[in-house]
């Protein structure tokens, strides 16, 4: 006897109504995001100057009473609607009447028109969505980090990676903002381990500069402040250090690599005017009259008008043994020149 085998019912069990609804509204929602709920705002509450003996909609506080929210909630989707209806995105409310359905644009679109926080509608909360726009972010991502500054100290403290983002936020808004500039300024001064902290990396920039400058202009300065042609090797080697330190990473610390190269470039300057007879006299011969000049300038700025208010023996007995240096240096002089070849 054949036995008939009945197959597996594989026909899909029926979908409950309200599932259905769930499932439509959903989708809906997916595709057109809050501007859904903007028009049913936009249908039903009615504009400023209107009556209510004109229309069938009814004010922003009477839907917030019927939707069970606060009228500033109704009132930012009637605003977005507003300024999407500006740009002519969608009609203005006047053309809408209760229930009437419209083609809606996409969901992306209404965050560029929408923003959840009541700090949005302020001067500063506008300076806040627009620049989150040019960063390519949702404002309401950043009025909620700025109406929470406790939670951004605490990402901050906590991850590394937020808190490089918020110094180079700082670095981007100081140099716009002199009153910043000024806090950031007494900030440091005030912290010791700050203090520090700037003035090795002021120091490490010096001698990155210094060689920079010889890389770059191809000239040297000496010891005693004569500017002279940089050799082409001395110069290839202020390049080479250069590149090296050019090719670290943003947060490598450049000091020792400064430190090598100022050190290395410094001693090669030496070498080079030591290299050179003539090079080396003139060298010795600026160092002399740099330290004449500053010897005279200190002594012409002493004043004697109170002397007898200040007098004392032992300052009598210093300009002696200052004359008598002086008297050695010029019979030094004196005795040099004779003996110079032109004398």
């Amino acid at each position: 006897m054949t036995v008939a085998i009945t197959p597996p019912d594989t026909s899909p069990a029926p979908v409950s109504d309200l599932v259905a609804l769930d499932a439509r509204e959903f989708g809906a929602y997916a595709r057109t995001g809050g501007w859904a709920f903007g028009l049913k705002v936009a249908r039903s509450v009615r504009p400023g100057g209107q009556g209510a003996d004109e229309t069938p909609k009814v004010s922003a506080k009477e839907f917030a009473e019927l939707a069970g929210c606060s009228p500033e909630r109704v009132m930012r989707y009637y605003k977005a609607w507003d300024r999407a209806a500006d740009d002519g995105l969608v009609p203005h409310f006047e053309a809408l009447a209760p229930g009437q359905d419209v083609e809606l644009p996409d969901a992306d679109v209404w965050l560029s028109y929408y923003v959840s926080r009541s700090g949005a509608g302020s001067e500063r909360g506008t300076a806040i969505a627009e620049a989150a726009a040019a960063e390519g972010i949702r404002p309401t991502k950043a009025l909620e980090v700025a109406e929470n500054p406790t939670a951004l100290r605490a990402a901050i403290l906590a991850d590394p990676s937020t808190a490089r983002a918020a110094r180079q936020a700082l670095l981007d808004r100081v140099r716009e903002d002199p009153d910043l500039q000024a806090e950031l300024a007494r900030d440091v001064v005030r912290t010791d381990e700050l203090k520090k902290a700037v003035a090795g990396e002021s120091r490490a920039a010096d001698r990155i500069g210094y060689v920079r400058q010889i890389a770059e202009s191809g000239q040297i300065k000496t010891p005693a402040g004569q500017t002279l042609d940089a050799p082409a090797d001395l110069r290839q080697e202020a390049e080479r250090h250069l590149s090296l330190i050019d090719e670290l990473d943003e947060d490598e610390d450049s000091g020792e690599w400064a430190t090598e190269a100022y050190d290395t470039m410094k001693s090669l300057v030496v070498e080079t005017v030591e290299a050179d007879p003539g090079l080396r006299v003139q060298e010795r011969r600026t160092k002399f009259y740099s330290s004449l000049q500053k010897a005279t300038k200190v002594f012409e700025e002493l004043t004697f008008d109170d002397t007898p208010e200040f007098y004392e023996d032992d300052m009598v007995e210093r300009l002696e043994e200052l004359q008598r240096a002086v008297a050695v240096c010029i019979e030094s002089l004196r005795g040099a020149r004779g003996n110079h070849p032109e004398g």
